[in-house]
């Protein structure tokens, strides 16, 4: 089985910073893509950030030149890491926010794409 778990939300002020982590393990062959989703209260769940597996990062036009991330992997990338470092915060950041990744696992079924819980980010004085 392969799981994601999302860690380090909380209460910001704004104009702050904060790092989510988000760790995928489990059976993992390799990684087709990680990314980061969040959704506000009343309004959709949208992207903020994905890389592929070539790299290849997309950031929302909202986020960009504030959010960055990094990756990182582990135990022959059965480990597999996504943090989200967020600098300069909004109010309009405050979200659930969710890590999602796309996983080719040693196991059946071969693709998979994973949630995790979400944690939540407040950017508020």
């Amino acid at each position: 089985q392969v799981q994601v778990v999302e860690s380090g939300g909380g209460l910001v002020q704004p104009g702050g910073s904060l790092r989510l982590s988000c760790a995928a393990s489990g059976t993992i062959l390799s990684v087709n893509f990680m990314a980061w989703y969040r959704q506000a209260p009343g309004k959709e769940r949208e992207l903020v950030v994905s890389v592929a597996s070539d790299g290849t990062e997309n950031y929302a036009d909202s986020v960009k030149g504030r959010f960055t991330i990094s990756r990182d992997s582990a135990h022959n990338g059965m480990y597999q890491t996504l943090d989200l470092q967020m600098h300069s915060l909004k109010p309009e950041d405050t979200a659930v926010y969710y890590c999602n990744a796309g996983i080719i696992s040693t196991v059946l079924p071969r693709y998979r794409e994973v949630w995790g819980q979400g944690t939540l980010v407040t950017v508020s004085s």
